[in-house]
């Protein structure tokens, strides 16, 4: 005979466990993202500059982009290992996120891409906040 509380539970147990590897699996796509991105950081300061050592890279990162400022920090590091921005210092800009109303042509802050203006309208269109650029390279 089957204990229908004993298989209440394992069937919970797997649910969790399943959600624990879902949310798993999302902080790796993350990983994976800024790690894509603090490549392409490297390799852009490399090309621009292709002489010197470089001692500090600033990045502006949008508060709208989608981006992990730390993250991208972590990563940055990891992917200047052997290159001329090894030990380079990566100063990070956070730009805050600003939209605009259609309705009441309103400026508002944003934290999130989803906001509301004070008129009531919901659509906001993002007019600072998704960047996601080099500021500045300074050279040795």
């Amino acid at each position: 005979m089957v204990d229908a509380q004993a298989l209440r539970a394992d069937e919970g147990a797997k649910r969790t466990g399943c959600a624990l590897a879902q949310r798993m699996q999302r902080g790796l796509a993350e990983a994976m993202h800024e790690l894509s991105i603090g490549q392409g950081i490297v390799e852009s300061v490399c090309e621009a500059v292709p002489e010197g050592d470089v001692l500090v890279v600033t990045v502006e990162i949008g508060k709208l982009s989608g981006v992990v400022p730390d993250a991208v920090r972590f990563c940055f590091d990891a992917c200047a290992r052997g290159t001329r921005l090894e030990g380079a210092r990566l100063d990070i800009v956070e730009i805050p996120g600003r939209g605009r109303c259609g309705s009441c042509d309103q400026q508002v802050d944003m934290d999130a891409l989803i906001a509301r203006c004070a008129c009531g309208n919901p659509f906001l269109e993002v007019v600072r906040g998704s960047e996601l650029r080099i500021r500045s390279v300074e050279v040795n």
